[in-house]
């Protein structure tokens, strides 16, 4: 399982990008992450799945609102990932009103969670295999904080207590 001092798994996610430019066309685009996180500090939160009650209501509303005091903190950019495909993360980022404040990046195969060790099986749940959820500093590619959540909780991988981490770094 991924922890603190571990580099990111290698591989990529995928973002519905919604205008066209700086390489990128409309649609589903495919990002490298070690590329990414070269020489950045990126603020990763993962949820298990896209227009979920607390995902919607709690997680991702709090990063979009403390958005610039992230980037105050020293934070480049904010990932919200979540094993959905690019076209849900892309209506979910819309509806949430996430641009230029948090990219929606998809895991839809979950080839990024597994190679975390952050699953979370809830095929009993008609949801099959998703992401934990948790949140993570990582600068240029490097883990710097880790906290994951207990199943069925939501208190440590909150926007308030990473930004309290980023600021703190």
């Amino acid at each position: 399982m991924l922890k603190v001092g571990d580099k990111l798994p290698a591989g990529q996610l995928q973002e519905f990008v919604e205008v066209e430019g700086n390489g990128c066309s409309i649609g589903p685009n495919s990002f490298d992450i070690a590329a990414l996180t070269a020489g950045k500090t990126i603020g990763i939160f993962a949820l298990p799945g896209a227009f979920t009650p607390t995902c919607s209501a709690k997680h991702v509303p709090g990063f979009v609102e403390h958005a610039q005091a992230f980037q105050a903190a020293g934070v480049d950019e904010l990932w919200c990932i979540s094993v959905n495909d690019a076209f849900v993360m892309g209506a979910w980022g819309r509806e949430q009103k996430t641009a230029g404040k948090v990219r929606m990046m998809a895991d839809g195969s979950a080839h990024f969670t597994q190679a975390t060790g952050l699953t979370l099986d809830l095929a009993a749940r008609g949801m099959g295999l998703r992401s934990q959820r948790y949140s993570m500093l990582v600068k240029d590619g490097v883990v710097q904080t880790l906290n994951i959540e207990a199943p069925g909780k939501f208190e440590v991988s909150d926007a308030a207590t990473l930004l309290a981490q980023a600021q703190a770094l």
